[in-house]
């Protein structure tokens, strides 16, 4: 077995867990939230849970192996069913479904930080190394798919709360809007749009988490 493939599988199974926690934390976020506002579709669905069995999606785990390969980590899960028609208050409640996955990475982003941080003041040895090692990545995972769901491409997050904002009254428009959304988001990939997004919006957030010198 060559060298890198073995660091490749050490990668993967250094992240794959905190990747694993920040997609279901995020789809759970969207289910509990819309279940608050009066659609039980996600917990009736049995997606109110942390078991990642539940969450996975097959092309967004592909990807996320495929994308550790080049360095970047990065995929998705299958998407919560929420049916806006049953939300209480559906043009105002969509955008705060639609928002709590990214504030569920947002979240998890600050824990990590602040475990990173406490960690730092510490003097723990081999122990301390890996944890600051996790932390790391928890941030860095966390912030990438906080910022990524929230660009205006359908069926991305943002796309739900732009079209809504642009005055669109189909909730399904940017599901519908997918197929275009998917060929925009490859073709990011391909053109290496997706590493300046990375460079430019993703890495100075993150290190706004980051403490000094880290």
């Amino acid at each position: 077995m060559s060298g890198s493939l073995l660091l490749w599988l050490r990668d993967v199974v250094v992240t794959l867990p905190i990747f694993l926690l920040a997609i279901v934390l995020h789809e759970v976020a969207h289910g509990y939230v819309a279940y608050r506002l009066g659609d039980d579709t996600a917990k009736r669905a049995g997606r109110l849970t942390l078991s990642p069995i539940s969450h996975l999606d097959a092309t967004g785990t592909i990807f996320f192996l495929i994308s550790s390969w080049v360095g970047t980590g990065f995929g998705w899960a299958k998407p919560v069913p929420v049916m806006i028609e049953r939300l209480r208050n559906p043009r105002r409640d969509e955008i705060l479904v639609t928002l709590a996955g990214p504030a569920a990475n947002l979240a998890q982003a600050c824990a990590w930080a602040l475990i990173l941080r406490l960690v730092l003041r510490t003097d723990a040895g081999g122990i301390g190394s890996a944890l600051i090692t996790l932390a790391g990545i928890g941030v860095w995972l966390n912030v990438l798919l906080m910022l990524f769901n929230l660009l205006p491409i359908p069926p991305l997050d943002g796309s739900h709360v732009a079209l809504r904002i642009l005055g669109s009254s189909d909730p399904r428009l940017a599901d519908r809007l997918a197929p275009v959304g998917f060929i925009v988001l490859m073709m990011l990939m391909i053109t290496g749009g997706f590493g300046v997004f990375v460079q430019w919006m993703v890495i100075p957030v993150v290190r706004l988490f980051l403490p000094g010198g880290f």
